[in-house]
């Protein structure tokens, strides 16, 4: 599996190429946009185009978007107003460095520029505008906003097991989901493949969530680039929080086990799974 990075980068840099450098809100978008990070979705966009034989320059713009829209939520995010973080892939956060205002625009120019290269696939044909629509859906208020709102909501608040997994099938799952299912609208299978790309997903996305819940607890800030014990500042509802830690950990095993059943599943559909499966061992077992 090659590195997302050296894939997905100078995609980037071509889109930024066409803006002015010298701009404050382009400057404060490249510096979170090119930070570096895990580029986690893209690569797994790309490992699910490969299975389904689509080409990585087709899915590029897809990924691109994605990436784009993933870092304008994190740039949010991070402001006073939401998660009031400093902390970001290893360094002070967009606002900390160019101020609030300059930072919510570059959180908009990366919003507005992913559907702007959504909108030009969109054209291309029908099944690239489905490609656009089912990302544009996934990071709105019926996915990634939406889940960014009932977090809001919950702060300081006791909610249900169920409407936890509901904010995190959204918030972080609804990126996740596009990643996976966005190759499938541009390929020639039938539903059943899509069915279990959105199974996969779904269990992906909740494991890394939870993941991410217990790293919060016990990781070291410096190891993963981010600030740690927010959860607790802030009073959230996580997985650690309303499960224990021991619990947040039997649940990750179970989500686990929900990924490499599926799978298995595609492997003896005679599909190529094996990068996948990499990214899959990769976010379970990570420690940052």
């Amino acid at each position: 599996m090659s590195d997302p990075n050296s894939w997905i980068t100078p995609h980037l840099e071509k889109i930024f190429k066409e803006y002015d450098p010298d701009d404050q809100v382009v400057k404060a978008a490249s510096y979170s946009l090119f930070a570096g990070g895990k580029r986690m979705r893209p690569a797994l966009m790309r490992a699910s185009a490969k299975m389904l034989s689509i080409d990585p320059e087709e899915i590029a713009p897809y990924a691109c978007a994605l990436e784009m829209i993933h870092t304008y939520s994190l740039i949010h995010d991070d402001l006073p107003c939401m998660d009031n973080d400093d902390y970001r892939r290893g360094r002070a956060t967009c606002h900390k460095v160019f101020g609030e205002g300059i930072a919510v625009l570059a959180g908009d120019m990366l919003l507005n520029s992913a559907h702007e290269v959504l909108l030009k696939q969109a054209f291309i044909s029908e099944n690239h505008a489905r490609a656009s629509y089912n990302i544009s859906n996934n990071s709105g208020i019926m996915g990634m906003i939406g889940g960014q709102s009932i977090d809001l909501e919950s702060e300081g608040k006791h909610i249900t097991l169920d409407r936890l997994y509901e904010l995190q099938k959204k918030k972080t799952g609804a990126l996740i989901l596009a990643s996976i299912t966005t190759p499938y609208y541009l390929s020639s299978y039938d539903e059943k493949i899509l069915d279990l790309l959105q199974d996969f997903a779904g269990h992906l996305g909740l494991a890394f969530q939870i993941k991410d819940d217990i790293l919060d607890v016990e990781a070291d800030a410096s190891v993963i680039g981010k600030s740690t014990g927010k959860d607790a500042r802030d009073d959230k509802s996580t997985f650690v929080t309303m499960l224990g830690i021991e619990g947040a950990r039997e649940k990750l095993r179970e989500e686990e086990d929900g990924c490499y059943r599926v799978l298995s599943d595609l492997s003896s559909m005679n599909m190529d799974i094996i990068d996948l499966r990499e990214l899959t061992d990769f976010n379970l077992k990570r420690e940052y």
